[in-house]
């Protein structure tokens, strides 16, 4: 912690005459469909700090002790003002099912208290409302600067929480009528930018996750179940370390915009997701009593270049180097489907979230003012939000119904230009500095094509008629959710 910028405030110690002075306040509600009980418990699950964190703020777990029925601290790096400062915030006041605090002990605020209260709220739902009260540094000079601003973040922060609440408990809610019950999944990739969010969804859902890990990484916050630690290229995993595993979801592979497609870069990306994926299930086929289900990430490179042809699971594969790659990644879970678990082969379109990937990468041109089409941009970008990809891999454990290829896009594909124009819309910025396919060829190579003029207009068939609800249908909506721009709660 000696290594942040900027020095944090000590909470003074305080009498109720003196945070009456400069102190403002807070509040919105939104209205959940569980009982107070069932959504006091998600807050209180492990992971749920990291669901609820934005995606735009660039905000830290630094460690954790406790929880917040028994006193625990988290202790945050937050951004400010271009540094980084020390917020410790102590859980206190906790009435299980009714209400908790979060209070700070040393951060940015002269003082800051979060009170968070749940009541039932008809029938099978119930109401949340966040509460905060406050005092910024500067006394009424501070207060008068920073006080509209200050209600600004709260309010888009919170517009995030709700909706990622209410999303994230209305799928609790359909699986759990269906039956659908606490699981022991086994995550591959488990550090990596999907899992990031798949881990904390799972565990507020109530499942418990172990970490399938190439070495040991510390954790910020309880999984439930130990980690297991494994050899990609041999296989080999800790004795006994998949006993009693339920589900598998597999996300490992090496990046494919890591670095330039030199032949052997391309042979690292084939070997990470098919040696490695023929090892596990080779290894979970081996169990004397294996998962009954295995979600393994595959690509929608499946399709290759493809146009403006729309492509459904029955589509047949393209021509290519993905194609290829993705052909084989999914052949090599051939050993788990011998074995008679349910293989599902995630196709996964674009991955949008600021914390990774193609939106990250675009994010600073297009902040800018530099950013532009891609070529003709009339090539199909079909994307998904990793809310919805997690979402997705949810249901696709839950759902007995669902094998083989699954395409993980949001419903309404979107052309390279239309893509351009709704972020820079959302952004507020300009988007009039096109990328030649041309210069992006030199300096990308064979990648380029691939990644950035490639066309494939993909439908997620077998999601839709199994029964999943997106969260995002539309892009606007779903960028201006993940990047913090005015967006109304989903309806229903």
């Amino acid at each position: 912690m000696a290594s942040h910028a900027a020095t944090a405030i000590e909470q003074p110690v305080t009498t109720e005459a003196s945070l009456a002075v400069n102190l403002q306040s807070f509040q919105r509600s939104v209205v959940l469909p569980v009982s107070a009980e069932r959504a006091f418990e998600w807050h209180a699950a492990p992971g749920a700090l990291e669901r609820l964190t934005p995606p735009w703020e660039e905000i830290r777990v630094i460690s954790r002790t406790g929880g917040i029925d028994n006193e625990g601290e988290v202790v945050l790096s937050v951004p400010a003002g271009g540094l980084r400062q020390t917020w410790v915030a102590r859980h206190s006041h906790c009435v299980w099912g009714q209400e908790f605090r979060d209070i700070q002990v040393r951060g940015p605020f002269a003082h800051f208290e979060h009170r968070h209260r749940f009541a039932n709220h008809g029938v099978d739902a119930s109401q949340l409302t966040d509460e905060i009260s406050y005092r910024l540094p500067g006394g009424s000079l501070g207060a008068w600067l920073g006080g509209s601003f200050v209600e600004q973040k709260l309010a888009t922060m919170f517009g995030y929480r709700h909706r990622t609440t209410l999303m994230d408990l209305t799928q609790w809610k359909q699986l759990h009528e269906a039956g659908f019950s606490s699981r022991k999944v086994l995550v591959s990739g488990a550090t990596g930018l999907v899992a990031s969010t798949l881990i904390p969804m799972l565990t507020t859902q109530g499942h418990r996750v172990a970490r399938l890990l190439r070495k040991p990484t510390p954790s910020v916050y309880a999984t439930g179940l130990p980690d297991a630690i494994w050899n990609s290229e041999s296989g080999e995993v800790q004795e006994g370390s998949l006993d009693g595993v339920e589900a598998v979801v597999h996300l490992a592979g090496e990046n494919i915009a890591g670095g330039r497609w030199t032949p052997a870069f391309k042979q690292r990306i084939r070997d990470s997701r098919v040696v490695g994926t023929r090892k596990l299930c080779e290894r979970l086929a081996a169990l004397k009593e294996p998962p009954s289900v295995l979600v393994c990430a595959s690509a929608i490179g499946f399709y290759g270049d493809r146009g403006d042809e729309v492509l459904t699971e029955e589509s047949a594969m393209g021509q290519g180097f993905l194609p290829e790659v993705s052909e084989a990644w999914e052949e090599a879970c051939e050993p788990a489907r011998k074995a008679g678990i349910r293989v599902v082969n995630l196709r996964i379109g674009i991955v949008l979230t600021p914390r990774g990937g193609a939106l990250q990468k675009l994010l600073t041109p297009f902040w800018w003012g530099a950013g532009g089409v891609a070529g003709k941009g009339s090539q199909y970008w079909s994307w998904i939000s990793v809310d919805d990809l997690c979402g997705a891999i949810l249901h696709s454990i839950a759902t007995p119904s669902l094998a083989g290829p699954v395409n993980a896009t949001a419903p309404q594909g979107v052309t390279n230009r239309e893509f351009t124009q709704v972020l820079a819309r959302v952004m507020r910025r300009f988007a009039c500095v096109p990328l030649p396919e041309l210069a992006a060829r030199m300096a990308l190579g064979e990648m380029a094509h691939d990644l950035l003029f490639a066309s494939s207009h993909v439908q997620p068939v077998r999601l839709l008629s199994t029964g999943y609800q997106f969260r995002f249908t539309d892009l606007e909506c779903c960028l201006r959710h993940l990047l913090g721009r005015p967006l109304e709660l989903p309806k229903g």
